[in-house]
């Protein structure tokens, strides 16, 4: 490779010291090499011989033949103790801007210390620098599930203590994993993982004053025990563990996060590597969605639910009558076979009955468990479960935060119901978890009475055997997510939690929440 780059260090390798590494890798000192600038952006459409697919902000990913991958793509950072690492990957994160982003720190390994470790480290004599200190068999079982998609328990690991918390992150597929680690190219197993490798590169004595200010502040250590630390373990283990690994990284950054040259070219790098696609609204929509068709009795309905003007009352008992609609239309596409009855008359009918083996519905909570008992109503003795997902108002990333499914959910037909799908965030979360628990895809229905057409292009592009069901898709979104025309936030408007002054007192106390029944 040839070429320089302003404020960056590239540097190709030939793979062929991978091969001879045994578990860790042992120290071993190389020059570096730079290479050429990394390849421009691609254009914003994909086109292949079937179909055209545009870029930018949604999973699934693709490579540069419209195939889809099966894997998450995975960004191993790796540096010394307070080079910048973390800061490194919130600013790839942040310029990648893409949801589905999984941060994965190697501090969540330490492994569980034995009492007697426990006393070293209070007396800053153990050394959590060693790559002894880590639970790698542990580390590797959990990246390479989340590379595949599933889901994984992380454990929280406490700097107070030494020690994990009780209870473990539970976290779900990705489309990028960030994993970064002062040890993360000291593994062969990790490293055979990994689809792009990075250095953080960080003066020495800036990482001193870094870990002093962390190690004091937000730890709650004091400054000579680490300094003694330092001085002790974390100086040696970076000159004999972490240095001599920067050679086999892919791209080298110097001065970590301030660093935007290199973050810019990184994303660039990864976005040409992966392409994620998502909808484009100017596209027919997709096959695999369904729309109750606007008799006046349906558009009358959505005349009263998307007035803004109409009680809380009505709107409860209208929405209602829609969903009864809507679910009575997707139980359509579950797969029946004929069958022959004979009548009181003698006579044989030749009639059709539901070919699977159970049905089970699955509400978002909170605003899908509404749709509770429109399903009960016409599906006798259905088996209902729940998943409750929240946005992370600090990363706007969807969030499993509660999950209750029936254990052999993975042989039924599933209804998932959520009121109303705008992105397609929490509705594709959802689709993800159920197939982590071996539900087939073309098994799923995704319920909606509303949906935006974003949210459709989303999930039928990420999910493309899951049918779509809803009352209607309205076109667009405006600047704070909400869809246009819309229908108001609904759960705030079925539970009256949304403080409208229009509604009664006694209006907003009545119980209208759903049997949470599982």
């Amino acid at each position: 490779c040839e070429g320089n780059i302003s404020n960056i260090s590239l540097f190709c390798s030939s793979g062929s010291g991978e091969d001879s590494l045994d578990r860790l890798l042992l120290a071993v000192s190389t020059s570096r090499r730079k290479s050429s600038t990394l390849g421009k952006t691609e254009p914003p459409l994909l086109r292949t011989g079937t179909r055209t697919i545009y870029t930018a902000g949604r999973p699934p990913w693709y490579n540069e033949h419209g195939a889809q991958f099966k894997e998450a793509f995975v960004i191993g950072l790796c540096g010394g103790s307070a080079s910048g690492k973390t800061t490194v990957a919130n600013k790839i994160i942040e310029a990648l801007d893409v949801p589905w982003v999984v941060l994965l720190s190697m501090v969540s390994f330490y492994k569980v210390l034995s009492p007697e470790e426990q006393a070293l480290a209070a007396r800053n004599d153990y050394n959590f620098d060693h790559p002894g200190a880590f639970d790698f068999e542990l580390l590797v079982t959990t990246l390479r599930k989340l590379k595949q998609g599933k889901s994984v328990k992380i454990p929280v690991y406490d700097f107070t203590t030494h020690g994990r918390q009780k209870d473990w992150k539970n976290v779900y597929g990705a489309s990028v994993i960030i994993f970064e680690g002062i040890l993360s190219f000291a593994d062969k197993e990790l490293l055979q993982l990994m689809d792009m490798k990075i250095f953080v590169d960080t003066d020495s004595d800036i990482r001193l004053v870094r870990r002093l200010r962390r190690d004091i502040t937000e730890r709650g250590r004091d400054i000579e025990g680490v300094i003694k630390q330092y001085n002790k373990f974390v100086k040696p283990a970076f000159e004999q563990y972490i240095e001599p690994t920067m050679r086999l990284a892919d791209i080298v950054v110097p001065r970590g996060g301030g660093n935007m040259v290199a973050i810019d070219l990184i994303v660039q790098h990864v976005h040409s590597q992966a392409l994620l696609a998502t909808a484009h609204q100017s596209q027919p929509l997709p096959q695999t969605l369904s729309v109750l068709e606007s008799t006046p009795q349906v558009h009358g309905l959505h005349t009263i639910i998307r007035n803004k003007d109409t009680s809380r009352d009505e709107f409860i008992f209208y929405s209602e009558r829609l969903m009864r609609l809507l679910i009575e239309h997707a139980l359509s596409f579950l797969p029946s076979k004929a069958c022959f009855v004979q009548t009181l008359q003698g006579q044989e009918y030749e009639g059709r009955r539901f070919s699977g083996k159970g049905i089970t519905g699955v509400s978002v909570l909170r605003a899908g468990e509404t749709m509770e008992p429109a399903l009960r109503a016409v599906c006798k003795d259905v088996r209902i479960g729940k998943i409750l997902i929240q946005t992370n108002l600090d990363s706007g990333e969807p969030e499993l935060h509660y999950l209750r499914l029936p254990r052999d959910i993975s042989e039924d037909h599933v209804i998932l119901m959520d009121s109303t799908v705008f992105t397609g965030a929490a509705a594709m979360m959802a689709v993800r978890v159920l197939l982590d628990h071996d539900v087939q895809e073309d098994k799923v229905v995704l319920v909606s009475l509303l949906m935006a057409e974003l949210g459709v292009h989303s999930v039928a592009y990420a999910f493309p055997c899951v049918k779509i069901i809803t009352t209607a898709v309205d076109k667009s979104l405006d600047d704070l997510l909400h869809v246009i025309p819309g229908i108001g936030d609904f759960g705030d408007r079925y539970f009256g939690t949304d403080g409208s002054s229009s509604w009664s007192d006694e209006e907003q106390q009545e119980p209208h929440s759903c049997s949470s029944e599982v």
